[in-house]
């Protein structure tokens, strides 16, 4: 072993600990003091056993590893070490004897950060170790910098799937290349300002809901009664939607809208979309005007091919156009209290698995007459 040289004055980052795996004394020894002095926390191991125990007992931030060893020699050290996802990233200098090209290009091949040779010079190993560390710190805040970055793009995936179904904000995100954007405010609007995203489906079905005298609820309580008793409603709802894999479309104050066959589509949606309704009913007695009467719903569906997608690029939203969409709605406003009105393309889809009661023609605004039915149960 080389005299020790004076060691010039280095930035260290303490508390950081530091494993030296030597099977000679006298190096432990005086590295231990070089390091120690130099604010390092020293740990030491005379053979691999140790070794490997050591750092399975409590991670260093860097270790000084000598290849010939009795038992596990460095090189076995260093291949379990990288070999374990929990230590594989720790930063391993191995300090040798061995002086051939082929011993280097093994050590670095198995993962090793740095080969120094003995005799060294102890200013030489403190620069190394310094140098590693602050590669090893800055490797740490790029891995911590990406969990966050991955953390606010997961927050954002789960904003833009509460405000768009997932098929279609995957669609959107696909679009305008949202994983290369720092920005994803901007990057939607582009996206959208591309094209709107639209698609036609031949068979969907709509639900209108409407609580019946809200209104007049509503005169009667403080603003934050009421936005608490719609938010506690509308939630029933919306765990219902998720429940039956139907696609809520948006409330408009005290109506709520959902569809089932979109932007997916499903041959069950006519289905899916009465046995919601039936939910609905069931679920709104639950809650209680002021007076202690239960509220009560009128609901209207309707079957039919509808134009679904995104238009816009400020406060955009998923929404529905075409006729069959429109009859929906005159099924709600024109229905009863308490009641599920369904047109007879719904009627037909469903007419075998749940019970009807026929209400016979009415004059629909800009339909004319149509016949219509009561959706009571299913069988």
């Amino acid at each position: 072993m080389e005299p020790v040289c004076p060691v010039a004055e280095f930035e260290s980052s303490p508390p950081q600990n530091i494993l030296i795996v030597d099977d000679t004394p006298q190096n432990l020894r005086i590295l231990s003091d070089v390091l120690s002095r130099r604010g390092y926390e020293v740990r030491q191991s005379i053979n691999g056993e140790m070794a490997l125990m050591s750092v399975r007992t409590r991670r260093p931030d860097l270790i000084l590893l000598d290849i010939m060893m009795p038992g596990i020699d460095g090189y076995e050290v260093c291949e379990q070490l990288k070999s374990d996802p929990q230590t594989r990233q720790i930063p391993i200098v191995f300090l040798s004897a061995l002086n051939a090209t082929e011993e280097k290009v093994k050590a670095f091949t198995m993962g090793a950060a740095d080969y120094v040779t003995k005799p060294f010079h102890f200013e030489e190993i403190v620069v190394r170790i310094e140098h590693q560390l602050r590669l090893r710190q800055l490797q740490q805040q790029l891995a911590d910098k990406n969990k966050l970055l991955e953390a606010e793009k997961h927050k954002a995936d789960e904003l833009l799937r509460n405000i768009l179904p997932e098929a279609i904000a995957n669609q959107l995100k696909d679009q305008v290349g949202r994983n290369r954007s720092e920005d994803m405010g901007e990057e939607l609007a582009e996206g959208l300002e591309e094209g709107p995203l639209a698609e036609s489906f031949e068979s969907a079905t709509i639900l209108f809901a409407d609580i019946v005298n809200f209104t007049a609820f509503a005169t009667r309580v403080k603003p934050k009664v009421l936005v608490k008793s719609l938010n506690q409603i509308f939630s029933r709802f919306d765990r219902l939607a998720e429940i039956y894999g139907l696609e809520k479309i948006k409330t408009i104050g005290d109506a709520y809208m959902v569809a089932g066959g979109i932007p997916v589509t499903r041959s069950d949606h006519a289905e899916a979309i009465a046995s919601m309704a039936l939910d609905m009913q069931s679920a709104i007695s639950d809650f209680r005007m002021m007076t202690g009467a239960p509220f009560q719903l009128r609901i209207g569906i309707n079957t039919g091919p509808v134009i679904a997608g995104v238009i816009g690029f400020k406060k955009f939203s998923y929404d529905l156009w075409g006729d069959a969409v429109n009859v929906a709605s005159r099924m709600e406003s024109q229905g009863e209290s308490g009641r599920i009105q369904v047109t007879e393309a719904t009627y037909g889809e469903l007419r075998y698995s749940y019970c009807f009661e026929p209400r016979g023609p009415i004059n629909v605004k800009g339909k004319g007459s149509m016949n219509t039915y009561w959706l009571l149960s299913k069988i």
